[in-house]
């Protein structure tokens, strides 16, 4: 991410329709440094950067060996990798048939930001031209150092319509997202659910306060380094409880604070004077994304306070329009975030593979259209 400019990313990532704080270039780039996402845990960097000769930038925002190259008109981080961890959308039966048919579905390359399910944009581009060139330049690549695959991950609106236009296979995911509808207050909130969500919410808010624990808001530059610290040590531990180690290291979340503090705000937890777990969101633009959480004691409905309660009641007292509550769990909905449609693009490189693949999409795609029409109708909401 160094041999690109900061600025030159950022400015044309803020023309997109669908930024996110994730696709930020100090983002990525401490993704890469701390060795989070790095060719040791499987994630190899490979930027595709068009230029327009044309149109030249001051050299004073770029960096020197592309002063020459002219504007960033376009840009693509690929990922290439040897399995399919930390990615949120699943293909490990289609690596499986390869694998059957003697076939190497490793390495592929993955258009997406590491371990981070949050859609958005991931073609940075000037317009639809260069959509289509960075997508032509992404296959090429696949041709050249014979990957199986492409696959560009949780990608906006616009590029999963680039991706169409280019022939690329559409496949569907569901996530959980909170709308904020002009509530005054949480109590305001609960208002618009059925009486039986209203009343298990509130019962579940009511075991946690009956524990003892407490929560207070750090946002911003006011979390200090020992903030992080407990944050981390949280975060660790539910990993290894559930017999795996973090993704992220303490040297990825060092850099959050140091570059992009003002995007993140922390909760924390406190029962009899100590400090006992917490949850991290980010935040941009009017939309806040939940991210990570970890706990060092057990209580019961803990995690719907600190991921869902707690982060809802911080939106609505600031004017968040939008939480997105992150990957999977139909559980959500029950805390009133609703499902919407998360989209991924597919490139086979295997005509025969393609072909299969396809006809596999059509038949999940109607059975997401299905799960999406029977979640709607248990929506928490009152009717209208």
């Amino acid at each position: 991410m160094r041999d690109i400019s900061a600025q030159e990313w950022d400015a044309l990532l803020g023309q997109q329709t669908e930024p996110t704080p994730f696709m930020r270039h100090a983002y990525l780039l401490a993704m890469e440094e701390s060795g989070s996402a790095s060719p040791e845990t499987g994630w190899k960097l490979q930027i595709l950067s068009l230029r327009d000769p044309t149109q030249p930038s001051q050299p004073s925002q770029i960096s020197q060996a592309l002063s020459q190259s002219g504007r960033l008109a376009g840009a693509m981080v690929l990922y290439i990798k040897p399995h399919s961890y930390g990615e949120y959308v699943f293909d490990w039966a289609w690596a499986d048939a390869y694998q059957r048919h003697g076939l190497n579905y490793y390495p592929k390359a993955v258009a997406a930001v590491p371990f981070t399910p949050v859609p958005g944009t991931r073609l940075l581009a000037d317009g639809e031209t260069s959509q289509a060139a960075l997508l032509q330049a992404a296959v090429n690549l696949a041709k050249q150092e014979a990957w199986s695959s492409l696959h560009v991950l949780f990608l906006s609106a616009s590029d999963s319509k680039a991706a169409e236009n280019a022939g690329w296979l559409s496949r569907h995911t569901v996530q959980f997202h909170w709308h904020n509808h002009g509530y005054e207050n949480f109590d305001h909130f609960l208002q618009a659910l059925n009486q039986e969500k209203r009343k298990k919410i509130k019962q579940e808010r009511r075991k946690v306060q009956e524990a003892g624990v407490r929560f207070h808001a750090l946002e911003g530059v006011n979390i200090t380094s020992a903030d992080w610290d407990f944050f981390y040590q949280c975060y660790a531990q539910t990993y290894f409880e559930h017999g795996n180690a973090p993704y992220l290291n303490r040297d990825f979340f060092e850099r959050m604070q140091n570059t992009m503090p003002e995007n993140w705000v922390l909760f924390i937890a406190e029962k009899e004077g100590r400090r006992m777990a917490a949850s991290l969101i980010g935040v941009h633009n009017k939309v806040a994304y939940g991210r990570y959480w970890g706990a060092l004691e057990r209580v019961d409905c803990l995690h719907f306070e600190a991921c869902y309660y707690q982060p809802i009641e911080w939106c609505i007292q600031t004017g968040i329009a939008r939480f997105e509550g992150g990957a999977q769990g139909e559980h959500k909905m029950a805390r009133a975030l609703l499902p919407v449609k998360a989209s991924s693009a597919h490139w086979l490189a295997h005509p025969s593979f393609a072909d299969a693949v396809e006809k596999y999409l059509e038949r999940e795609g109607h059975g997401i259209e299905a799960y999406m029409a029977n979640l709607e109708a248990r929506s928490p909401l009152k009717e209208k």
